[in-house]
């Protein structure tokens, strides 16, 4: 099934696009891709999963979290300024949140995380924190220019008074360093996690009891997700993704999560799928630890 504008729709081949009111998931594909730094791609991402999706079994081997309802919006706009794409991300994210429905971004780059958190504040969410998966720890003031970069959009989060904790890092400077001790940001890199198997870890007590999840698919290692523009070596598995996802969930009210940096590959669709899967992997640990 397609959406309106011939955009295929999460797990078309056995499910019906529901009414926007009668469905918890509600998936922004945002095919943005203007600051890339290195490998390109992300653009054609969001298409990628959500095509690769039509192979999915709706039963996870636990749940089918389609039975809460997945609805798939339309693409973002991502033409013009980088300031008018986040408003339009924004705009999504709150209608989204007047349903009190969730939003799931794809991505395109990392940096339109910003404008779903800018979504989730404009909709009045204000005691929340972020939980980032990710190889890069993106808190750099700007970076070749772009303060709407991909590798600042964690600046502008803890610049707007948003708690951030990280998990999995492994490529940042010393400027990055400084803005962590500045901003009071709490993580668990990935040379304490990869080395060490840590499947589960406790958030401070007085992290906000809601969290809005973003996970760059770098953050994976390459030999996992090799389609990404900034791949790095010593990532997080498969099966600790999803454990790490877990544990915040069994802590944590998640109010949303996106998926970015995503840049098929042409001709390897296990990538295309195992994205799509990804995603209804972390559906389906909401849907479990509501």
């Amino acid at each position: 099934m397609l959406s309106e504008n011939d955009y295929p729709i999460f797990l078309g081949s056995e499910i019906e696009q529901p009414k926007p009111e009668d469905a918890l998931f509600h998936i922004i594909p945002i095919p943005y891709e203007e600051t890339v730094s290195y490998g390109g791609g992300t653009g054609k991402g969001p298409a990628a999963i959500l095509e690769a999706s039509w192979q999915l079994e709706t039963f996870d081997n636990f749940s089918n979290p389609c039975d809460l309802g997945i609805y798939t919006h339309s693409p973002v706009s991502v033409s013009g300024p980088a300031e008018e794409v986040m408003d339009n991300i924004a705009s999504a994210t709150k209608e989204v949140l007047t349903l009190g429905k969730m939003p799931v971004g794809i991505g395109g780059e990392h940096s339109v995380t910003w404008g779903i958190i800018k979504g989730l504040l404009d909709a009045g969410e204000t005691d929340f924190g972020v939980v980032q998966i990710d190889a890069h720890a993106d808190l750099r003031d700007r970076y070749e220019g772009h303060k709407h970069s991909h590798a600042s959009v964690m600046r502008l989060v803890v610049e707007a008074g948003v708690p951030l904790f990280q998990l999995g890092i492994r490529a940042f400077c010393e400027e990055e360093v400084q803005a962590r001790k500045d901003h009071n940001v709490d993580y668990l890199d990935a040379h304490q996690l990869v080395p060490n198997n840590v499947q589960e870890f406790e958030l401070p007590q007085n992290f906000p009891k809601k969290v809005f999840f973003t996970l760059d698919i770098d953050g994976m290692d390459p030999s996992v997700f090799p389609s990404t523009g900034t791949p790095v070596p010593g990532g997080l598995g498969w099966y600790q993704t999803l454990n790490l996802f877990e544990s915040v969930a069994r802590q944590r009210e998640i109010i949303g999560f996106d998926i970015l940096e995503f840049a098929p590959i042409e001709g390897f669709h296990a990538y295309d799928f195992a994205a799509a899967q990804l995603m209804y992997k972390l559906m389906g640990i909401i849907q479990r630890n509501r």
